[in-house]
């Protein structure tokens, strides 16, 4: 599989995965209780949980150079 091909795959997954995530992450957001320290706790670990799914699939898109 070339390089570009790979790019245009993990591409269009980081999207789909995106699109589900902010979707998943917004329904249980609406589900916390009223608290300003439990939803500023959920949704930095929101914010920054969505990189580590996706580091795998960057260092396929990027291997075989």
């Amino acid at each position: 599989m070339t390089a570009r091909v790979r790019k245009l795959i993990g591409t269009l997954a980081i999207l789909v995965f995106l699109v589900g995530y902010i979707g998943v992450m917004a329904a249980i957001g609406e589900r916390l209780p009223e608290h300003w320290a439990i939803q500023l706790g959920f949704y930095v670990i929101a914010g920054l949980g969505w990189g580590v799914p996706i580091l795998p699939l960057i260092s396929w898109m990027n291997r075989g150079r």
